[in-house]
């Protein structure tokens, strides 16, 4: 572990800039949580169920980078069927120059790299769903530059993505008007938005083609907004003088919060975009030494790119202690890692907790605060999430 950790140390003084001194450091394999020695034995979390396939699993996450075996993939109108070689991608609507393109023309368009840590907006919700969250290093075309091209009318407001995937939906299910009609899946976001989050037409991931669950052979990228706006099997990209309400928009990945006012609780409804602040304790490892155990903690923190100040952890409803983050690799809309001594603990139960804490002094809130404890829908969940641990005496 000594000469790994050297020449990851030179990787990164030999890299400039933030994206290169994280690509440096992607090619040391043994890189993750740098700071945890091969004498340190993990700690089990309980009433934890294991890591299903496809998913990230924490405890053996050995990549800052996810590999593709741990990537997760949430669909809701099932996996289409695109034929790569007939591949056309529209832009329509609210500009003066329709065009379509081959995925061939996409790839002969400037290149540009995108590292990003890409959260299903669900993901925290449960213990059986803890792990719907990955980071990538994406590969594709800057879409603002297209749009521009393609000369934006003055009346354009909004622009919505399409996918290849479709369903039908019904509306005003069991009533006299009931519509039932085929869609295709939508969502959209303003055209200010579009024009300046530095939107990516993707093709690759990790410097390999992007595969069928993930979206291939084309998905929008959006840093720093969650996975239901990177929209997969990305078919159309439609320029509106008007607001889109599709169902993924409008009813479903719609956050119902409630605010206090005045003694009372009133319940406001937000459509799922931006990441939220969060950290999450990784795992939890111990070494021996006498009769208690030492302990250390490593985790990740993410948020939409506003950037990570601090982590702090908790034991046993303690004091909140500042954990150490790693220096590199580090990129904005990337997750960052960090550590933390625990000392040694006597044999039992304990409880460890993070909180992260961005560059504006916002900190993640526990289950118990407002904004997390009157939330009716498990969108955006983004609490603080206790780790339990026993500690064998």
């Amino acid at each position: 572990m000594v000469e790994s950790s050297k020449t990851r140390r030179e990787a990164i003084k030999t890299a400039t800039g933030g994206v290169a001194a994280a690509l440096a450091c992607l090619s040391i394999p043994d890189f993750v949580f740098p700071g945890q020695n091969q004498d340190e034995e993990l700690v089990p979390f309980l009433d934890m169920p294991r890591t299903p396939p496809n998913r990230l699993d924490w405890e053996t996450l050995d990549s800052w980078i996810t590999p593709q075996d741990q990537v997760f993939s949430v669909q809701h109108y099932g996996t289409p069927d695109v034929d790569h070689a007939a591949f056309q991608l529209e832009l329509a609507g609210r500009i003066d120059h329709p065009r379509t393109f081959s995925l061939d023309q996409l790839k002969s368009l400037p290149v540009k790299e995108q590292l990003m840590t890409l959260e299903c907006s669900g993901n925290g919700a449960s213990k059986g769903f803890m792990n719907a969250v990955y980071n990538g290093n994406w590969r594709g075309t800057p879409l603002a530059p297209i749009l521009k091209e393609c000369g934006l009318q003055a009346d354009a407001r909004e622009v919505v993505f399409f996918g290849f995937d479709n369903n039908v939906e019904t509306l005003r299910e069991g009533t006299d008007r009931e519509l039932s009609v085929p869609v295709p899946f939508g969502r959209s976001m303003s055209l200010d938005d579009a024009m300046n989050l530095n939107l990516l037409l993707a093709y690759e991931r990790n410097g390999k083609p992007l595969e069928k669950r993930n979206g291939a052979p084309l998905r929008l990228i959006v840093p720093g907004w969650y996975g239901i706006a990177n929209i997969k099997w990305l078919k159309r990209i439609e320029v509106r003088d008007s607001r889109y309400m599709g169902r993924f928009m409008g009813r479903d990945y719609v956050t119902v919060r409630g605010h206090r006012n005045e003694g009372e609780v009133e319940f406001v409804e937000t459509s799922v975009s931006r990441m939220n602040l969060k950290s999450i304790v990784a795992r939890i490892t111990t070494r021996s030494r006498n009769k208690d155990a030492v302990l250390k903690s490593y985790g990740a923190a993410w948020d939409d790119g506003t950037g990570i100040s601090k982590v702090q952890i908790q034991v046993d409803g303690g004091e909140w202690q500042d954990a150490k983050l790693d220096e590199a690799p580090r990129a904005p809309f990337s997750w960052v890692f960090f550590s933390r001594e625990l000392g040694a603990l006597k044999p039992g139960k304990h409880r460890v907790v993070s909180r992260a804490i961005d560059v504006n002094g916002r900190i993640q809130p526990s289950a118990q605060e407002d904004e997390i404890a009157l939330k009716k829908t498990y969108w955006e969940a983004y609490q603080q999430w206790p780790r339990e641990i026993d500690v064998a005496g």
